[in-house]
């Protein structure tokens, strides 16, 4: 009876030390954000400016407004004109550089508030995640309440698939009725949307559709083999995930040109739904392929810890195992990719909205840095600088209600900004480096873009993002 006492104790005082340990990893990761956090930070607190001396990119058609003013009252754009003088706003002089609207990328995992700084050192003022846990709430609490700066937040619920496909990453469905029941709790929740997963078969998928058109909540879709993929233009669906799945669904893995013909047709028909590329996640299959050193490369470092060490190593075994067995992996890899350019090139001929995402934070794909990259992609499929712009500022803000009031420089629109020396126009690549970059009128400067970078690329909280990811484990599930 001794020993079981003994024991008991020693089994109580072992879980006490383990809640003690995960309470200060989690005290010690909120810490050290708190170079994002607005209230006592001089440089955030105010949201109210006028921008002198600048040309505006406005996104509202393919054009520069020479040497403008730009009045934000409260986050607001208020007034755009040749000459205001009748503020007694802060001045700012832009310098003669050009301001265009933040980007979006539409399609991100985000694992950490260190993030938030890298998206927005990179010029992205929104996010929109779709891999949504309950922390992703709480997240999305912090910046709607402009505690922390960061890119506009919106989150969808977790995953839904269907009961043949198991993993911790979703929410398996098996029933309509449970199908109803969790829409309406996601909605209840404050998720922003519903994403359902690859494996939804077409009973579940309908009821999430019914459900989802009665709460005018939108879908977003991962296409699912168990219907057919013209199934996945519906009203309620207002993207549709991923180049590489009409690859995979339609055309059953072949490069085949005229069967894409007939997915084309299929969008240009449905002008509501839009598609989301998110070329560059499967262009980093063949970096994974032919960059041996990739998880040692710079890049990798701004990724959160957890992923690099299970999701990024586990993706770089899988393909190089997959090389060692097919020598034709290569460069059936980089056809595919080649063909999703095409794919992209045939959309936009027929004016098919397309909307950028990356499908940031798995695998080898950094937060921020990988929208460029999506965007120098449009260009090679024979998008003009202007177009491939679009794709990241004025088509998302046609996509969701909750994105209308941004993607332009228009007044009574978000001031959320780009500031660069060069125009973007002429060269996108000068938006890697902003000079300058505002969400909500709080202005961000260069020297602190830079401390974001540096914060994240130094972070170590592989357990606290651990302890992040089992909450959502016990939560969800």
């Amino acid at each position: 009876m001794k020993i079981l006492k003994i024991t008991a104790l020693a089994v109580g005082v072992l879980i006490l030390m383990m809640v003690l340990v995960a309470a200060g990893a989690l005290i010690i990761d909120k810490r050290g954000t708190a170079y994002l956090e607005v209230t006592g930070n001089p440089a955030l607190e105010s949201n109210t400016y006028l921008i002198s001396n600048v040309n505006i990119v406005p996104m509202t058609a393919d054009t520069v407004l020479l040497n403008q003013m730009v009045l934000i009252q409260d986050g607001v754009i208020a007034r755009i004109a040749d000459a205001i003088t009748d503020s007694t706003a802060k001045v700012f002089d832009a310098g003669g550089g050009y301001l265009t609207p933040g980007l979006v990328d539409m399609h991100v995992h985000v694992w950490d508030e260190y993030e938030l700084g890298l998206y927005l050192a990179n010029g992205v003022t929104t996010v929109r995640n779709l891999w949504g846990q309950p922390m992703h709430l709480r997240m999305k609490k912090a910046i709607s309440n402009e505690e922390v700066i960061g890119p506009l937040f919106f989150t969808s619920g977790p995953k839904l698939t269907g009961p043949q496909y198991m993993g911790d990453d979703n929410l398996q469905l098996f029933t309509a009725e449970e199908a109803y029941s969790k829409v309406a709790e996601y909605k209840e929740r404050g998720y922003d949307f519903i994403k359902t997963y690859y494996g939804l078969t077409g009973e579940l998928f309908d009821a999430v559709i019914e459900k989802s058109g009665e709460l005018k909540f939108d879908i977003v879709t991962h296409p699912t083999p168990k219907v057919p993929y013209s199934y996945h233009f519906k009203p309620e669906i207002v993207t549709i995930e991923h180049a590489e799945d009409i690859v995979q669904l339609p055309l059953n893995y072949r490069l085949d040109t005229t069967q894409l013909d007939t997915v084309v047709d299929l969008f240009a028909a449905h002008p509501n739904t839009k598609l989301c590329p998110t070329l560059v996640v499967y262009h980093n299959i063949y970096r994974l392929l032919t960059e041996e050193n990739i998880l040692q490369s710079e890049a990798l470092k701004n990724m959160n810890p957890l992923i690099r060490a299970v999701d990024s190593q586990a993706q770089f075994d899988r393909w190089a195992g997959t090389k060692s067995s097919d020598s034709t992996i290569v460069s059936r890899i980089k056809d595919q990719h080649d063909f999703h350019l095409l794919a992209i090139k045939k959309l936009h001929e027929r004016q098919v909205k397309i909307v950028a995402g990356t499908d940031a934070g798995i695998g080898v794909t950094p937060p921020g840095y990988s929208l460029h990259e999506e965007l120098n992609f449009y260009t090679q499929a024979g998008m003009s600088n202007y177009q491939a712009l679009q794709t990241a500022t004025i088509n998302p803000s046609e996509t969701h209600d909750f994105l209308s009031n941004q993607g332009s420089i228009e007044i009574g629109k978000l001031a959320n900004f780009i500031l660069t020396k060069d125009n973007p126009l002429d060269r996108l690549e000068v938006l890697r480096n902003p000079q300058m970059v505002m969400v909500r009128g709080r202005m961000i400067k260069q020297d602190m873009l830079d401390e974001f970078k540096q914060k994240a690329r130094n972070r170590s909280n592989l357990l606290a993002s651990a302890l992040r990811y089992a909450e959502n484990l016990i939560v969800e599930k």
